[in-house]
């Protein structure tokens, strides 16, 4: 337990000791430690997932808003149901009927954001040391609520078709021979992040199946889902297995963040569940942001800005493909169909975490793969390049940057040897006011 002090030797913190056990687990995840970095002008982010709003019709969404203030204003400002807006939990299920998932809007609960519904799932689940399946790798955000419950993250592989069943089922049956308790199997089946894929249509009642038959809930997690490039979309675990499935969706990637507003769509019992956890952490998401977002549903063509969407994050891939192709053949990625994020495989002996810094230096940033495994113990030799915010010109600006680096580094690696048997001198991390 850390008990740092100042230059006084005063304790840098007096409570130290009465924090609950959990709270010594809180670590600023990888990708937030990036931002203050990464939002300097002079430096091309390729690490966050922000979505790219510039085609949103603003002007016209300010306009809208002052008339549902007027309109509204006194409901959308005041509290409000716990579960969230009824006209907004009716507009949902037209919003998943374009991947055919058919949902009541009985059975939809407004969170903030998905993340907090993942918060909320985690902690009606999951007694300390109790295990959850992720793939690996898996969300930086999801790993980071999982810690603070002090669940045991197993993960499964993934290949370009997504999760290997063969795999999940094998470490299922390890882990109940070792007499664990497994709550769940948290999964992004649709234009994975970090790693872009998508899981096959063959592999969906494979990984259906296995959960049901080891009696294991499944957690859902589709931002991307109608972010497919070319319009496609795929069967929701929650279409095969309405009642063995948490379905988690946002407006995040298809609207807009900063409502921070999603939902969860969950067996009643378990549904009712989640309400009474939100409410004693929230109360009730927030009124505004819900009114908000039903005006929109009602008053706009959200379905033509989801296709507009598609066509720009289709452009920003093209973009960094070409790049990577140009001046990264050294590395290997895939190619996603949908969605913010390239996976970049490093040449044998170097380390993308290890090489951040020296990235950061050059002016271009990204998200070392260790952010995306359990403790940071894997992922060295991969990078989570996204396309999603920067302009193609500055993707292929950003792109050859970074091959600066990775050059530099393989010429490290033929004179010294990988990183880990790599002397140190020269390759210091700079101060962020030194960049």
């Amino acid at each position: 337990m850390s008990d740092a002090k100042d230059i006084k030797g005063n304790r840098l913190d007096p409570w130290l000791d009465n924090y609950a056990a959990r709270a010594h687990g809180l670590r600023a995840s990888e990708t937030r430690s990036l931002f203050a970095v990464a939002a300097r002008p002079e430096v091309v982010s390729l690490a966050g997932g922000m979505p790219n709003l510039k085609d949103l019709p603003l002007d016209a969404l300010a306009d809208a808003t002052a008339t549902m203030l007027r309109k509204d204003g006194g409901r959308a400002l005041q509290y409000g149901n716990g579960q969230g807006l009824p006209a907004l939990r009716e507009k949902i299920p037209e919003i998943m009927a374009l991947e055919g998932i058919d949902a009541d809007p009985e059975d939809v609960i407004i969170t903030t954001g998905s993340q907090q519904a993942v918060d909320i799932i985690t902690e009606l689940f999951i007694d300390p040391g109790d295990v959850i399946l992720a793939e690996a790798p898996t969300y930086v955000g999801s790993l980071s609520i999982f810690a603070t419950y002090q669940a045991e993250v197993q993960q499964v592989t993934i290949d370009a078709d997504g999760v290997i069943p063969e795999a999940l089922e094998e470490r299922i049956v390890q882990l109940e021979r070792e007499g664990r308790r497994i709550k769940f199997f948290y999964c992004l089946p649709n234009f994975h992040n970090p790693a872009g894929v998508t899981l096959s249509e063959e592999r969906r009642p494979q990984v259906i199946d296995i959960c049901r038959r080891h009696h294991i809930l499944i957690v859902e997690d589709n931002p991307y889902g109608l972010l497919g490039f070319e319009g496609q979309t795929y069967t929701a675990l929650k279409t095969l297995a309405p009642n063995d499935v948490v379905y988690l969706g946002s407006f995040s990637k298809i609207f807009a963040p900063g409502y921070r507003v999603g939902w969860a769509v969950a067996p009643a019992a378990v549904r009712e569940k989640m309400k009474l956890a939100s409410e004693a952490a929230i109360l009730c998401p927030s009124s505004m942001s819900q009114y908000s977002i039903a005006m929109y549903l009602d008053g706009f063509d959200w379905r033509q800005q989801i296709t507009d969407f598609r066509a720009m994050y289709r452009g920003r891939r093209d973009a960094m493909i070409s790049a990577l192709e140009e001046f990264m053949p050294e590395c290997t990625w895939n190619v996603p169909d949908g969605g913010f994020y390239v996976w970049v495989g490093l040449p044998d002996g170097l380390d993308a975490k290890d090489m951040l810094p020296r990235a950061v230096t050059n002016l271009v940033a990204y998200v070392s793969g260790t952010a995306f495994y359990a403790g940071g113990r894997s992922g060295r030799d991969h990078m989570r390049l996204s396309f999603c915010y920067p302009e193609p010109v500055e993707i292929r600006e950003g792109v050859r940057r970074l091959s600066e680096v990775i050059s530099r580094d393989l010429e490290l690696r033929d004179l010294f040897g990988p990183t880990s048997s790599r002397p140190d001198e020269g390759i210091v991390a700079p101060a962020p006011d030194q960049i």
